[in-house]
């Protein structure tokens, strides 16, 4: 005679747990998702009031008075090796892909958005922070920024 038993049933614990997971990895993949496409849709506009940067997690306003247009310039950063990104205190790091605030190598603190290392605008701010941005039209938007003197 073959008898079956049946396990305790548990709490609703396990349950809740799987379900606490599963949102958390739900949040995560929907974080990098997003990061995925910031990464190639960050739009930076130009103004009479100043440079917006548009789209990703690190996107702000920066006035146009807050913006030192005189000492930007194009750089490499292969060969600017004291404006290359050392320590990322609240970014992204990926290959081929910075974004959010790293500290430089010269100490100088810095908003990166930066894609392709040989082309980079170097912003220098009044706000005690520098932004570099990876441009496609890095002279043209470079020009842009200098009509601000």
């Amino acid at each position: 005679m073959d008898e079956t038993f049946s396990i305790t049933p548990t709490s609703s614990a396990p349950l809740v747990t799987i379900a606490i997971i599963s949102a958390v990895l739900i949040v995560l993949l929907a974080l990098f998702a997003f990061i995925g496409f910031s990464s190639r849709n960050v739009k930076y506009e130009v103004s009479d009031s100043g440079l917006n940067i548009k789209g990703g997690l690190y996107g702000r306003f920066i006035p146009k008075e807050d913006i030192a247009g005189g000492e930007a310039r194009i750089i490499n950063l292969d060969s600017a090796t004291e404006l290359k990104a050392s320590i990322r205190t609240n970014g992204i790091g990926l290959p081929g892909y910075a974004a959010g605030w790293f500290k430089l190598k010269n100490g100088e603190k810095a908003l990166l958005f930066v894609t392709d290392k040989s082309s980079v605008v170097y912003i220098p701010t009044a706000q005690d922070y520098s932004v570099l941005l990876s441009v496609s039209d890095a002279e043209g938007f470079y020009e842009s920024i200098k009509r601000w003197e």
